[in-house]
C-alpha cells in the first residue's frame, strides 16, 4: 500500500470517526494516540533504560488495530534534552519530558509544576530481604521448566513477550528470569498495578484518619449538596461505581483513543480536573464501569490529604509504603500539575513489584508494624457487585461468583487468589493459601487470556511447589 493510500486512509478513519462519535472525540485522536506513545516510550527509555524502537515495536504489537496509526507516526528521542516528541502526519503531537527521581510528563505547552523530590531519610527497611543481589536461579527442575514455558514463544504471533518473572515463597524469591536488556533493578511499568498501590495508599489515610470511605469524598467540586456527586464515596471511587461519565478503561485497543477518559490522561493539564468536572452516567453505587478517572481523582485526595502540595503525595508514598517495604526501585509519575498518575503510570522493579504482593500476603504487616489497616487487605479483595471481571477495591479478585472469577478458577487459579494487573501483560499475584506471591511483567495481548501465558504460570508454580513444600524459603 502506498503512503498516499495510507494518509486517505488514516484521514477517512478519522473522519467516520467524527461522525460515529462526535467531531469533539475524534479530533482527540490523534493527541491520545501520540500521547499514550510519547508518554510510554519517554518511561521506558529514560527511567527503564530500554531500547526506544524495540519498545514501541513489542507495546504496539500487543494492542489490537494500534498498526493503523503507529505507521504514520514519527517519534524522536532526545536524549541530550531527555525528552521524546512523537507526531501524526502533523495532525498530533506531544511532547514527553522526563525528570530524575519523577520519570516522564506529558508537556501540553504550559510548562511543568515545580516538584521538589522527598529527602531519603534512611528509613528502616521492616520487610525481611527477598534476595541477594544475584538473580534467583529457578530452585528445581519444575520451576525452571515453568519459567521455560512462560518465556517461550511461539512460531507465529500472537507473541508472548514475556519481560520478567519473579516467583516468590513465604517470603523468599525462589524462582526468577529476564528478558535481554532487562533485570533485577530495572524499573518496569505496571500500567493499571498502578491502581493497587493507590489503594494501599488511600488504606494508609484511613488508617491515620485522614479519609473514610463510606461518606462523601472531600472533593470541592462536588460538596454543593444540590450536585448528585456529592453522594460519591472513596469506597466508590474504589471499586469503579462512582458513575463517572468518562467512558471506559477496560480494553487497550485503537477505539480506546475515542473515550473521554484517554482524553483525560493524554490531552490534559490537570486530569483530576478533568474527571472531576465530568458529569454522571449513572446514580453513584448503582453500576459498575471501569475507568482511570476513578483512580486520578483518588490520587487527588491523596494529595490533598498528604498536605496539599506534589512533594507531600510522593514523601508520603516513600515513608509509608515503600521505605518500609525496601521497594527502592520506583518511580510514581505526575500530570503537568504535579498530581501523581493513579491510574496506571507507576513504575518498579519486578522484585519490587513482589515486595508490594508480600505485603498483602502478610496481610498489611511488615517487621510487626501495621503498614495497612486491620481488614484492610480483605477489603480489597472483596468482590465488588456486578463486576463481571472479578475486582475488588483496588485489586482483581477471584471471590464472589463473577463471570472472571469462575473464568480463573476453572483454569487453575486457587479461589483465594487476587492480584494487581496492568494492561498488555503486567500481574502481581497474592495466593495466601499457598504462601506466594507471582509477578509476571511483559507485552501481550490482553485477549484471548491464554496469550500471555499466566494461566499455565500459575498452574504450574502452584502444582510444583505443592510437590516438593521443602523448597529453599520455605516453612
Amino acid at each position: 500500500m502506498t503512503r498516499r493510500r495510507k494518509i486517505v486512509l488514516l484521514t477517512t478513519a478519522i473522519a467516520c470517526a467524527g461522525l460515529a462519535f462526535g467531531a469533539a472525540r475524534a479530533r482527540d485522536v490523534p493527541k491520545v494516540a501520540t500521547g499514550f506513545i510519547a508518554a510510554t516510550i519517554c518511561a521506558e527509555t529514560f527511567v527503564s533504560g530500554l531500547d526506544p524502537r524495540r519498545d514501541l515495536a513489542e507495546t504496539t504489537e500487543a494492542m489490537p488495530g494500534a498498526g493503523l496509526l503507529t505507521w504514520a507516526m514519527n517519534f524522536q528521542v532526545d536524549r541530550a534534552r531527555k525528552d521524546v516528541t512523537v507526531s501524526l502526519l502533523g495532525i498530533g503531537r506531544s511532547h514527553a519530558v522526563y525528570r530524575e527521581g519523577l520519570g516522564c510528563t506529558l508537556e501540553h505547552g504550559q510548562g511543568l509544576t515545580d516538584v521538589a523530590l522527598p529527602r531519603d531519610d534512611k528509613q528502616p527497611v521492616l520487610l525481611p530481604e527477598i534476595a541477594g543481589p544475584d538473580i534467583v536461579a529457578p530452585q528445581g527442575e519444575g520451576l525452571s521448566a515453568a519459567l521455560d514455558r512462560a518465556f517461550a514463544e511461539p512460531a507465529q504471533p500472537p507473541y508472548r513477550r514475556t519481560r520478567a518473572i519473579v516467583v516468590m515463597k513465604n517470603g523468599r524469591v525462589i524462582a526468577e528470569r529476564y528478558a535481554d536488556g532487562i533485570g533485577p533493578e530495572t524499573q518496569l511499568f505496571g500500567f493499571s498495578m498502578t491502581k493497587s498501590v493507590m489503594s494501599a495508599l488511600v488504606g494508609i489515610l484511613v488508617r491515620q484518619g485522614k479519609l473514610k470511605l463510606d461518606v462523601s469524598a472531600p472533593i470541592a467540586a462536588w460538596q454543593s449538596p444540590d450536585d448528585p456527586r456529592h453522594a460519591i464515596t472513596v469506597d466508590q471511587l474504589l471499586r469503579h461505581t462512582a458513575g463517572i461519565a468518562l467512558g471506559s478503561s477496560l480494553e487497550a485497543k485503537l477505539g480506546s483513543a475515542l473515550e473521554p477518559v484517554n482524553t483525560m490522561k493524554y490531552a490534559e493539564d490537570d486530569m483530576a480536573g478533568f474527571a472531576e468536572r465530568a458529569p454522571l452516567a449513572t446514580a453513584p453505587g448503582t453500576a459498575w464501569n471501569y475507568h482511570d478517572g476513578n483512580f486520578v481523582i483518588l490520587a487527588h485526595l491523596l494529595r490533598d490529604a498528604a498536605g496539599g502540595k506534589p512533594a507531600d503525595a510522593l514523601a508520603l508514598a516513600r515513608r509509608e509504603l515503600f521505605a518500609p517495604l525496601g521497594m527502592r526501585y520506583v518511580t510514581l509519575q505526575l500530570d503537568v500539575t504535579g498530581t501523581i498518575e493513579g491510574s496506571g503510570s507507576m513504575l518498579a522493579s519486578a522484585r519490587d513489584w513482589a515486595r508490594f504482593g508480600q505485603l498483602y500476603l502478610n496481610d498489611g504487616v511488615a517487621g510487626g508494624k501495621r503498614i495497612l489497616p486491620e481488614g484492610w487487605v480483605n477489603y480489597s479483595a472483596t468482590a465488588t457487585p456486578n463486576a463481571w471481571v472479578g475486582i475488588g477495591a483496588g485489586f482483581w479478585t477471584n471471590q464472589g461468583n463473577s463471570f472472571g472469577a469462575k473464568f480463573r478458577v476453572e483454569h487453575g487459579w486457587p479461589r483465594d487468589a487476587f492480584f494487581a494487573k496492568g494492561t498488555i501483560g503486567q500481574y502481581t499475584i497474592v495466593i495466601p493459601s499457598e504462601r506466594l506471591v507471582i509477578v509476571r511483567m511483559g507485552r501481550s495481548l490482553n485477549w484471548p487470556p491464554e496469550v500471555d501465558g499466566v494461566f499455565d504460570l500459575v498452574r504450574d508454580v502452584v502444582a510444583v511447589t505443592r510437590e516438593t513444600g521443602k523448597l529453599a524459603g520455605a516453612n
